[in-house]
């Protein structure tokens, strides 16, 4: 089980701080930011090697779900 930033998110993120610096600005001038979005992962397939059960109010929440 994952719950974290969106990595697709993140990296179109850099790529717009590095569009910034290749057109001359200054990385210490460049706001930070924050992710936005946060998904929750769940791998159904470890939860059935490792035997354990998750909760089904929690299932139905997955962003991601591996099976």
């Amino acid at each position: 089980m994952s719950y974290g930033g969106d990595f697709a998110d993140s990296f179109r993120q850099f790529g717009v701080y590095t569009g910034r610096i290749l057109n001359g600005a200054k990385p210490a001038d460049l706001p930070v930011r924050q992710v936005t979005k946060i998904e929750l992962l769940i791998n159904f397939k470890a939860d059935k090697t490792l035997g354990i059960k998750i909760p089904t109010p929690l299932s139905v929440l997955a962003d991601i779900a591996i099976e």
